[in-house]
C-alpha cells in the first residue's frame, strides 16, 4: 500500500500556472521585454480593447486608485503605456498601449498559441480539450470573473 500523498488540487494549480507563467517570461524576456511588472498582463488586456481611464483601470482590476496609478506610472516609464488627451475632460488622460506594448502581445501571443500546440501533442487532443473544460469551469466558479470578457491572446 502507498503511503504517497497527492499533492492538493490547489497547490497543483498554483504550480501549473507558475511553471508557465516562468516559461512565459522566459520566451519574452527573449524577444526584448525583460521588464515586465507581475500586473501588466492584466492592463494590457484591459486597455487593448480600447483606452480607459486610470479611474476605470482601477476598477476593472478591483484596486485602489493609488494602486493602479503605481502599475500605469511603471509602465509608462517602460514605454508599455501612453497618456492621451481627453477633449471633452481636460483632467482625465485615457491610457492607451504603445507600439512596444502591441508588440509584446503579438509575443505572447505566439507564447500562447505553441504552449497549446505543444501540450496537444503530449497529451492528446481529446486530453488537452478536456483540460481546457475543466479549467474554464474552474475559473467560472470564482464569481467575478466572466471568461466571455477576456480577449484571448
Amino acid at each position: 500500500m502507498s503511503t504517497h500523498k497527492p499533492i492538493e488540487f490547489g497547490i497543483l494549480l498554483n504550480l501549473a500556472f507558475g511553471s508557465f507563467k516562468e516559461r512565459l517570461h522566459e520566451h519574452l524576456a527573449g524577444k526584448g521585454f525583460d521588464d515586465l511588472g507581475p500586473s501588466f498582463g492584466y492592463v494590457f488586456r484591459l486597455l487593448e480593447a480600447g483606452p480607459h481611464s486610470l479611474r476605470e483601470v482601477a476598477d476593472l482590476l478591483q484596486i485602489t486608485p493609488q494602486g493602479a496609478l503605481k502599475i500605469v506610472n511603471e509602465m509608462v516609464a517602460k514605454g508599455y503605456v501612453q497618456r492621451g488627451e481627453d477633449e471633452r475632460d481636460g483632467r482625465t488622460k485615457p491610457l492607451c498601449l504603445t507600439d512596444r506594448s502591441i508588440a509584446l502581445l503579438r509575443a505572447a501571443r505566439g507564447f500562447h498559441k505553441q504552449f497549446e500546440a505543444d501540450f496537444v501533442k503530449r497529451v492528446g487532443e481529446s486530453q488537452a480539450a478536456a483540460a481546457r473544460a475543466v479549467l474554464e469551469d474552474i475559473a467560472s466558479q470564482g464569481g467575478s470573473v466572466d471568461l466571455r470578457r477576456l480577449r484571448p491572446l
